[in-house]
């Protein structure tokens, strides 16, 4: 058995896949469909059911799956040690982000994190459901460290470092009847159409208890994966909605107001699985991220 013949094992489970195992990879299909043939062959097991649409895995194969991980975490902290003790940082970084990140600076943090550790892969990713997809393919181990957002109590199975937050305001038409508001309180919203985010995401999430806690109905007319995009569909008529202030503030041809008599505010947190130790990477971006909240956002 062979550590090689483990990472792609996992790979395959985990991305439920031979395809995209290969990508993920950066090798050969053919590589990774030998490699799991021949670990079974050692084991004397299948370890995966091959369907033409997905790949799951046998019982075998699922009481494999958390000891192969155990070892691949094991050999990687053997090979941070000795990075260690050379001098310099190396391996692969999987880092889950939101669709708009803009609070923090991240292309900045990255890339002085690269300039410090250059032998360190950095790869992004984003999740089409939003902070609780990041959250489950942390859990499941294809990421390393997630940047979410998950107000209320805190799921299971992860650890988060808190490192700011936003308040949600009211984006309108700037000819809306509100636009002229200093505030408005959240019972002044029932019965109007929101654009709002997918369920899963952050901000959604915030609004959504914002109105149950209210007994404010209200009705989502339209849903966007980028909230970046959230004025320009409000400024072209097509609904209000609840933006984080750093999303809104100074955008043209809409009016940004508070909202009252609500819990509105919008955490950004970087979560961490709750079952392993982070490796010698995932600490030095925790330990650049802290410093830069520490400098007021400056990396």
């Amino acid at each position: 058995m062979e550590l090689r013949q483990l990472e792609y094992f996992v790979a395959v489970a985990e991305e439920q896949s031979f395809t995209r195992a290969a990508t993920r990879l950066f090798v050969v299909q053919s590589a990774v469909s030998a490699a799991v043939k021949a670990l079974e062959r050692d084991l004397g097991v299948p370890l995966l059911e091959r369907n033409s649409k997905r790949v799951l895995l046998t019982d075998a194969g699922a009481a494999l799956l958390p000891r192969a991980r155990f070892a691949l975490d094991a050999a990687r902290e053997a090979r941070d040690a000795v990075a260690e003790v050379r001098g310099g940082l190396s391996g692969t970084l999987r880092i889950g982000t939101l669709t708009s990140i803009r609070i923090i600076d991240l292309p900045a943090i990255l890339g002085e994190f690269h300039r410090r550790h250059p032998g360190v892969l950095l790869r992004t990713s984003a999740a089409p459901s939003g902070s609780m997809g990041l959250i489950e393919a942390l859990t499941d181990h294809r990421l390393d460290l997630a940047f979410v957002s998950l107000p209320g109590a805190r799921p299971p199975g992860v650890r988060l470092i808190d490192l700011t937050e936003s308040v949600l305001d009211l984006v309108v038409p700037e000819d809306h009847p509100l636009a002229g508001a200093d505030h408005v309180p959240i019972t002044a919203l029932a019965g109007l159409d929101f654009i709002d985010s997918p369920v899963g995401y952050g901000n959604r999430s915030v609004t959504d208890r914002a109105f149950t806690a209210a007994g404010v109905p209200r009705r989502v007319t339209i849903e966007i994966p980028d909230i970046a995009t959230g004025p320009a569909h409000v400024y072209h008529g097509l609904g209000i909605a609840l933006l984080p202030r750093f999303i809104a503030a100074g955008e043209p041809g809409v009016a940004v107001i508070p909202v009252t008599g609500a819990d509105l505010v919008w955490p950004l947190s970087l979560a961490i699985a709750g079952d392993r130790t982070p490796g010698a990477a995932a600490r030095a971006l925790i330990t650049l991220l802290t410093d830069v909240i520490r400098n007021g956002g400056r990396p």
